[in-house]
């Protein structure tokens, strides 16, 4: 177990540390629209977790102002120094990033206002237990805000595990823990927390790239980087991915749905002496 385990993580790190479009156009609108939803106030203090490059700490350093502070968090020392850059840039002094796995890291109880995870929850190794953890980690009416997809998305990648299928390798979906509103609400409910609110958002466009988005799947933490597959196999399995993709395009290109679902769940605000009392 340790070792499968210990593989995943490098894994991980292969695919973080060697994305040179990371920034692309859909983990901005997702990590600015995750710190829209969170609705951040002026002197919280806020917990990002695999904050990657920063992309939803920076806006939500931004949020919370000079009288606030955010702690972004990575295991990705690449990511970690792009977003090091970026503070530096932009002369932000209220956000710190620190290096540490979000599977491993250790919180004091009651300790945010507030706990981000845009785009990454999926990729934790037991996430009903981190969630717990958060949950322990916040202040009495915090928030925990998390993005993830949809069971169904992208339909690249359920497609890309439909066809490697066929080669007798089963990827599990990644998605399916918390891909429809019921299976998040449960999860987030047995918890405790409550006032849960899902908001469905479309990221989907048209692939016009079939052989791109083959090597992004390949190449994932949930692909084929440990597969000890022969070089026919690998291009055998590839080209019927393409005729796939190709097979179900119309003149747009491939529609790959990405359907996103925004999280926002709170803590249960314990009242104080004084609000019982009056």
């Amino acid at each position: 177990m340790a070792d499968s385990l210990s593989a995943y993580k490098q894994q991980l790190l292969n695919d973080f540390n060697n994305r040179p479009d990371y920034e692309n156009e859909f983990h901005k609108q997702a990590a600015t629209r995750l710190v829209e939803l969170a609705n951040l106030r002026s002197g919280k203090l806020v917990l990002d977790i695999a904050t990657g490059t920063g992309l939803a700490a920076i806006a939500a350093a931004e949020a919370v102002g000079s009288a606030g502070s955010v702690l972004g968090t990575d295991f990705a020392s690449g990511m970690l120094r792009q977003a090091q850059q970026k503070i530096a840039d932009l002369g932000l002094t209220n956000i710190e990033f620190e290096e540490a796995d979000a599977d491993e890291q250790q919180f004091q109880e009651s300790q945010f206002d507030a706990i981000l995870c845009s785009s990454a929850i999926v990729y934790l190794t037991d996430i009903p237990k981190a969630l717990s953890q958060w949950h322990n980690a916040l202040k009495s009416g915090g928030v925990v805000a998390f993005s993830c997809l949809a069971e169904s998305s992208p339909t690249s990648s359920v497609l890309f595990r439909e066809v490697v299928q066929r080669y007798g390798l089963t990827i599990p979906n990644p998605n399916e823990l918390l891909g429809t509103h019921e299976k998040c609400c449960q999860i987030l409910q047995s918890i405790g927390f409550e006032d849960i609110k899902i908001t469905n958002e479309q990221f989907g466009f048209y692939l016009q790239d079939a052989e791109a988005s083959w090597n992004g799947n390949a190449k994932s933490a949930f692909g084929l980087q440990e597969v000890q597959w022969s070089e026919q196999q690998l291009e055998q399995c590839k080209h019927e991915y393409l005729a796939e993709v190709n097979a179900v395009s119309s003149e747009q290109g491939f529609w790959n749905d990405v359907t996103m679902f925004f999280v926002i769940a709170y803590k249960s605000h314990t009242p104080t002496l004084w609000e019982i009392s009056s």
